[in-house]
């Protein structure tokens, strides 16, 4: 990439910020723009960042914009993703649940094991040091389905973890959503799918996280890991950014990115696993105006495990409000299921609501995919 100068039009997000890096580390000038400064961006130290309420680009860049700036002209993110995947033979990592740590797993354990992989990956990874990294062995990449980047990148070996409709306004039907899968995968020379679960001892807590562990050790043995030395690696894995993220205290904060039903119930039961007989209480942040309003019942139903629920309003990212749709709508469908619960429509109120009701040897869940996290600090103080 020697000679490009890339401006990144969304920089500070977990999957661009990653982009910018192995640009950077393969030989571009890069800058970028973002609406807020994130810690995403602590790893770009002496880049050129505009931080500004609109777009900026300026004049003698090549833009690479995020799926979230549809009306900034340059190269679409999945179009530069696939000149990126299409330089190095790449373990591409989908599905709607538990790409981010499988990835992060699968590079994980080839760095262990000897290999020098190069990563994209949309979460911190505490272990690794960053969510991308530049080696010379395999690429492997967490890819998106929300708006169809996976389906235009050549794979040596595809991971396909689990498929459910998450993104309602791309997809007419989960239905489509295989089909699109099916075509992909049929060009892909070596795939893992249906993967059994890890039944061995893992670092971080949960089924879902056992199913991730059986995905990545079967990967790894298509990229020339053994078994027995993959499995070792990957029991070691900490973990990735804001996925089941522990902080100890007098009571027990976990931040969580899950937004899913699926997600949120397989979080809520990985706190039961991992703290027994505690109190689990969550704050829970809806992520899209469509996925609530497609999803508030069976958001409510898994919010339901828990023994107090609190939600905000919906975070919209790139979504314009939808009339009749707020983070009420999962509160009014917890209303017979006999869980103490609450709709605050701040991250701030839900954090207060939260610190009020904590007792000693309570679990404090924060979830949610937008900017929920924020309230972990919240609560520490």
């Amino acid at each position: 990439m020697k000679g490009r100068r890339l401006w990144f039009v969304g920089i500070g997000g977990a999957g661009l910020s990653a982009y910018a890096q192995l640009a950077r580390a393969w030989g571009a000038e890069v800058g970028g723009w973002d609406r807020v400064r994130t810690p995403y961006l602590d790893a770009l130290d002496g880049v050129p960042i505009e931080i500004a309420p609109e777009p900026v680009v300026p004049a003698g860049w090549e833009a690479v914009v995020s799926s979230a700036y549809p009306d900034v002209p340059g190269l679409r993110r999945k179009e530069f993703l696939r000149e990126l995947v299409t330089a190095r033979p790449s373990i591409v990592v989908s599905g709607t649940h538990g790409k981010g740590t499988t990835a992060a797993m699968i590079a994980f354990a080839l760095r262990e094991t000897g290999d020098d992989p190069a990563w994209l990956i949309g979460a911190p990874v505490p272990q690794l040091g960053s969510n991308a990294g530049f080696g010379a062995g395999y690429l492997v990449v967490e890819a998106d389905e929300s708006d169809r980047t996976v389906f235009a990148l050549p794979a040596e070996i595809a991971v396909l973890t689990n498929l459910e409709l998450d993104h309602h306004t791309e997809y007419a039907s989960v239905t489509e959503l295989e089909q699109e899968f099916e075509r992909w995968l049929a060009g892909v020379a070596h795939v893992v799918r249906d993967a059994p679960p890890y039944a061995g001892p893992l670092e971080i807590p949960g089924e879902h996280n056992r199913r991730n562990a059986g995905a990545a050790i079967a990967a790894l043995e298509l990229a020339g890991v053994p078994r027995d030395t993959a499995a070792a690696a990957v029991a070691r894995f900490g973990g990735t950014g804001r996925r089941f993220e522990v902080h100890e205290g007098e009571v027990t904060i976990v931040d969580d990115y899950g937004h899913h039903p699926t997600e949120i119930a397989v979080t809520i039961a990985a706190a039961r696993e991992r703290f027994p007989g505690a109190r689990v209480r969550v704050l829970f942040q809806p992520h899209l105006y469509s996925r609530t309003r497609h999803l508030a019942t069976e958001l409510a139903e898994a919010l339901a495990a828990a023994d107090d629920v609190t939600v905000t309003d919906v975070y919209a990212a790139r979504e314009q409000p939808i009339a009749g749709v707020s983070g009420k709508l999962v509160i009014d469908a917890l209303s017979d299921r006999g869980v103490l619960a609450a709709y605050t429509p701040t991250v701030e109120q839900g954090a207060a609501r939260l610190a009020r009701r904590a007792r000693p040897g309570d679990v404090l869940l924060v979830v949610g995919a937008g900017d929920v996290d924020r309230a972990v600090g919240l609560l520490r103080r």
